[in-house]
């Protein structure tokens, strides 16, 4: 539902009880393990150790690796060593279609949000798997964009909504009209990231269609509305950064006013003093939270142990206490993707670091707006091929 008096106004920085955390607790988990095609009751040491690397395209090791090396650490008989390595979301199909086409896979897992799990759907790289790992998730609407080739890990980062230096900020915009004009009047200083790169940026156009009318936000060939107001907003951004963190590493220096967010991008950033605390935030009126997501996926073409050893990582990773950690530094807020793993189960630095950024209206928000889930493979793709040809394809500033 639609709530009066949150939506279109700042939101103040206040810290305030974990209500979101209050999450009913966990009866039967289901994250057992591979039911099929895993280890055969055998467990993680059942065969040779293995080498497990890891692909990150979203951020995810913020939430994940301290996780993942507990793994490794307790299934000694099963892993041997772990390797980490990251890229961007654009450019992961293409890493994996590599080595499938030289017969040489060696990526055992992919941590990906909607943008490189949808691509890769796209283009048939990933294992069928989610029907080997069970697990009670929040929103299992969120697991089903997966359709199957995906493990929902974290869940949560709402959006869209902007974070504002409040001193180059007077009077917020709340309505869509009034943030276009706040970027005519301040030509340079709104920002936002390449979609499909970019949490905030991808939650801001999936966003926009339902606050503009277009007639239907689930297919973006029908978001008129949306992409004619992004090409006007467009003529007032200097350029789009190849992803989120460069976007609030220029606000907190000064160099832009206003950035999208998400609540993980508003309020992790501040933990780590890339932007100041006292910085605001503003969701626009008529707003629908879009949720975002963390994936785990397995390339084709893993032999059958190391695609067991990654498959019981997975549900070691679903886990109420091992999601409990992906609270973090409010990263992903609030960040587990199953049912109890609450706040108080994360560690103390956790706790602390959500606490000390937390904003009063974010628990407010998630528990009364309309929450929806991201778009499925196929239209996701087709609205960052939109987004690249009408609005910021010519724009584009790559990471240096």
């Amino acid at each position: 539902m639609q709530t009066n008096g949150i939506v279109g106004r700042r939101i103040s920085r206040k810290r305030f009880l974990a209500g979101a955390g209050s999450a009913v607790a966990l009866a039967g988990l289901g994250a057992c393990g591979p039911q099929s095609g895993g280890t055969g009751g055998g467990g993680p040491g059942a065969g040779q150790p293995v080498d497990l690397t890891i692909i990150d395209v979203a951020g995810n090791l913020q939430l994940s690796e301290d996780v993942i090396e507990r793994f490794a650490e307790e299934n000694a008989d099963a892993v041997r060593q772990v390797n980490f390595t990251t890229a961007t979301a654009p450019e992961l199909p293409a890493k994996i279609q590599a080595q499938q086409n030289a017969d040489q896979v060696s990526l055992a897992l992919a941590l990906t949000g909607a943008d490189g799990l949808s691509a890769g759907i796209e283009q048939g790289i990933w294992q069928e798997i989610s029907s080997e790992v069970e697990a009670n998730f929040i929103n299992p609407a969120a697991q089903e964009l997966a359709q199957g080739f995906g493990v929902l890990i974290a869940y949560g980062n709402y959006g869209p909504m902007f974070t504002y230096n409040p001193e180059m900020v007077s009077s917020p915009p709340s309505t869509t009209d009034e943030l276009l004009a706040f970027a005519r009047q301040n030509d340079g200083q709104l920002m936002y990231a390449r979609p499909a790169n970019s949490g905030p940026g991808r939650t801001l156009i999936m966003g926009l269609p339902y606050i503009l009318g277009d007639p239907d936000p689930r297919d973006p060939e029908t978001w008129e509305n949306t992409w004619s107001y992004l090409e006007e907003l467009g003529q007032y951004i200097e350029y789009y950064p190849a992803g989120t963190s460069d976007t609030m590493e220029e606000l907190g220096q000064g160099s832009r006013a206003m950035v999208a967010s998400t609540m993980g991008w508003d309020m992790n950033p501040r933990v780590l003093g890339i932007v100041p605390k006292n910085f605001e935030a503003l969701v626009l009126d008529d707003t629908t939270l879009i949720a975002d997501g963390h994936y785990a996926a397995i390339p084709k073409g893993l032999d059958d142990r190391l695609r067991d050893v990654t498959l019981d990582l997975i549900s070691y990773m679903l886990s109420p206490e091992q999601q409990a950690t992906t609270y973090d530094q409010a990263y992903f807020y609030p960040g587990p993707a199953v049912e109890g793993a609450t706040l108080d189960m994360a560690p103390q630095e956790s706790q602390d670091a959500v606490e000390s950024v937390r904003r009063p209206e974010f628990d407010q928000l998630i528990e009364e707006l309309t929450i929806e889930t991201q778009l499925g493979a196929k239209p996701l793709v087709r609205a960052f091929e939109i987004w690249d040809e009408r609005v910021g394809g010519s724009k584009i500033r790559e990471e240096e």
